[in-house]
């Protein structure tokens, strides 16, 4: 991830994730408590990359993993950090059923332990099912896993709700989750 780079989309989201939500020091960026960047730092780190790039990247970007503060002048990645970030989520009811895409070779380990955050502050579960294919199928055939959320929340567990509609909880202990779907996509 050096300073020059190629100026695709894909390889400047990736640059933004792993800078934004693993190692702004790689970046020479300094991120304050919410995980908020300068964009002018960003820009210079990111060398030969416009504003205009810089935008169409956040705003095109399929899970809508960035977001610029409203006056344009910072910008952070919204969930899926390993370092320490306060995103200052409010607790928010969880609908009934929430849903997490895998792989079927994750499935033993989860249904023996539930699923746990790992190197990341929050599980992340997705509103729906399509969501949740499209996340399990980035690591190959998705499998797909019903969270039972309402009873969870009754049982005192806190849910989030990230701006770009990914749901957060701590842990999903096991006996809260079913198995929804296996695709051979």
């Amino acid at each position: 991830m050096g300073r020059a780079m190629k100026k695709d989309k894909k390889t400047i989201s990736k640059t933004l994730s792993y800078w934004l939500r693993h190692a702004p020091e790689a970046g020479n960026l300094v991120l304050d408590p919410a995980g908020w960047a300068p964009v002018d730092h960003l820009l210079q780190s990111l060398n030969d990359v416009s504003f205009d790039e810089l935008a169409a990247v956040v705003e095109e970007n399929d899970k809508q993993r960035f977001e610029f503060s409203p006056d344009l002048e910072r910008i952070r990645a919204r969930q899926g950090h390993s370092i320490e970030i306060a995103l200052d989520l409010p607790p928010t009811p969880p609908p009934a059923r929430l849903f997490h895409g895998t792989v079927g070779k994750a499935l033993d380990a989860i249904f023996a332990e539930g699923l746990k955050k790992m190197a990341r502050h929050h599980v992340h579960l997705s509103p729906d099912l399509e969501t949740a294919r499209r996340v399990g199928a980035r690591r190959g055939a998705p499998v797909i896993l019903v969270v039972e959320a309402d009873r969870m929340a009754a049982d005192g567990h806190v849910f989030m709700v990230s701006s770009n509609g990914v749901w957060l909880t701590d842990a999903v202990p096991a006996a809260y989750l079913a198995l929804a779907e296996a695709s051979a996509a």
